[in-house]
């Protein structure tokens, strides 16, 4: 098996140096001088990904040891590269920096960008916020660059730099250490991206700003970075087969005795409020702009915003779940997954598995669709909702239908944004009312990876199951009721955590998972949706 495409790995001494700026400016103009840039970030991280995708024109991914495991690092990570000569992964936080555990040993942390760059075999770009270094960068860059020997450190982007003088210094101290300079940016304080208690905000919601960021991002990197070094410098020696979602969810929930609805070949989704349907596109390949749907030329797209759907399949994954479908009978179930400006965070994976699954699915924007008719499961994944509430209260219609289909019990996947969509209020607007309790606004941030169990039977996990996942939400519930916890934990000070809520068939919590990481609840969900559509046909 050859070795992966090249990358290079974006990282920084700490949060907050510029690492989102330039691994989206390199993306932008790698790709502008004839790359096909794979774009990835490590971590649970939803929001960068987005402006990945908007410089790429694919979607972007994310690589995380912790929700996915080591091992499934590599075969995302050609998966995700696939039909592309290079990729660009930014890293999270300091390049040393990932999950805080007392009990690990050794000097890169499990999560860290560090563990990732070693996993790909791929060197590391250190982007340094210039301001207030001087010649003592040398002293810094010499500990990054000695501090583990499985890093590489292939070269140093300085930014923020205040002056011709002040660029001198510093790359004196780079050439100090060995470390070839590979760009230079000057402070440029416009081309700050407005954030909120939860970081950037969205390319979704930021719309044309996030456009025009993303393209001055690309214009800056192009001038002051030396693409040709980048590109020369890309290394990989990741090898081995890619992930595939048929397998993935087929090699799990299948083989541990699950079934797997039959999933035919229908006539193209129309995708609500639009006259488009679903049709593919075998020359390029799913982009970023598509909606999933099977149809009778394989895997479909649209044409379509990023803020109707996300990312998906592409390439020979197309051609694979096409084939899956071609073989099989009958129809799946239909899902709806939530989307649109309320609705932001989500893998590219999901979807894909969904579709491995043998679902049919569509993508809802909750501010102004209605629930399709013949919807057999429901997906609401994370995002801002706190930022959209009143619109979100406006269309009573859909609120009514989830209500109305979860009492009935269909399948329903709520995670964060999705968890207070179905409370009874957020912030004083109503909501849907599944949920026994009220949400509001909260005093402080929770954030932080949790080892969690699963406290009872639901539509995607068996009660016992233990699951990682990442919490990141300035939200709160109030007034909760006496709704079943979904999932149990201890948290750092050894206190024992009931978090989330189970209301039939409705799974609902704060936890954010990935589902490449957890294929057979995909799966499992994907049953429980086609079981549902059988007993309402039946009645």
């Amino acid at each position: 098996m050859s070795a992966g495409v090249p990358a290079v790995v974006v990282a920084a001494p700490a949060s907050g140096s510029g690492k989102t700026t330039v691994a989206t400016g390199l993306i932008g103009a790698l790709g502008r001088v004839g790359h096909r840039v794979a774009p990835f970030k490590v971590g649970p991280d939803y929001i960068d990904p987005g402006y990945h995708g908007l410089a790429a024109g694919r979607p972007g991914r994310n690589l995380d040891p912790v929700l996915v495991g080591a091992e499934r690092v590599v075969p995302l990570y050609r998966h995700g590269a696939r039909d592309c000569d290079l990729a660009v992964v930014e890293g999270v936080m300091g390049l040393f920096d990932g999950r805080i555990d007392e009990n690990h040993v050794g000097p890169v942390a499990e999560g860290s960008t560090a563990q990732v760059a070693s996993l790909l075999g791929a060197p590391v770009v250190l982007v340094v916020d210039a301001r207030g270094h001087s010649q003592s960068l040398a002293a810094l860059l010499h500990g990054f660059a000695t501090f583990d020997s499985s890093v590489r450190l292939g070269g140093v982007i300085l930014n923020r730099v205040g002056s011709e003088r002040h660029d001198l210094v510093l790359r004196a101290a780079c050439d100090r250490v060995g470390l070839p300079v590979l760009g230079s940016l000057p402070r440029m304080t416009e081309l700050e991206v407005p954030s909120r208690h939860l970081g950037l905000i969205p390319a979704v919601e930021h719309g044309a700003l996030a456009t025009a960021a993303v393209s001055a991002m690309t214009d800056l990197v192009a001038t002051h970075v030396d693409l040709h070094a980048i590109a020369a410098l890309a290394r990989s020696t990741a090898t081995g087969p890619a992930w595939d979602p048929v397998e993935a969810v087929r090699g799990t929930y299948v083989a541990a005795g699950g079934r797997l609805p039959s999933a035919e070949t229908a006539g193209a989704l129309r995708i609500p409020g639009t006259d488009r349907s679903a049709r593919v596109d075998r020359a390029n390949g799913v982009t970023d702009n598509a909606v999933a749907s099977l149809d009778p030329a394989g895997f479909g797209t649209a044409d379509v915003s990023p803020a109707e759907v996300g990312g998906l399949a592409h390439g020979p994954v197309v051609d694979r779940l096409a084939a899956a479908a071609d073989r099989v009978e009958g129809s799946g179930p239909l899902i709806a997954m939530v989307g649109g400006p309320a609705f932001t965070f989500g893998y590219a994976e999901h979807r894909e598995l969904l579709l491995a699954a043998g679902a049919r699915l569509v993508v809802i924007d909750p501010l102004q669709d209605e629930l399709p008719s013949g919807t057999a499961g429901l997906v609401l994944p994370g995002g801002f909702p706190e930022e959209h509430a009143r619109d979100l209260a406006a269309n009573t219609a859909l609120l009514a239908a989830v209500a109305t289909q979860a009492r009935r019990g269909m399948p329903v996947h709520a995670e964060c944004a999705g968890l207070l969509y179905l409370t009874r209020s957020l912030d004083g607007h109503p909501m849907a009312g599944v949920i026994d309790a009220d949400a509001e606004f909260g005093p402080r941030l929770t954030l932080g990876y949790r080892d969690a169990v699963a406290l009872a039977d639901s539509p995607l996990w068996r009660a016992g199951e233990r699951v990682r996942g990442h919490e990141f939400h300035r939200t709160r519930l109030i007034a909760a009721g006496g709704d079943s916890p979904a999932w149990g934990w201890h948290g750092s000070d050894g206190a024992r955590v009931r978090e989330g809520a189970l209301v039939r068939n409705v799974h609902a919590s704060y936890l954010h998972t990935h589902p490449a990481g957890n294929p057979g609840a995909t799966g499992r969900f994907v049953t429980a949706a086609a079981e549902y559509a059988g007993a309402r046909v039946g009645r």
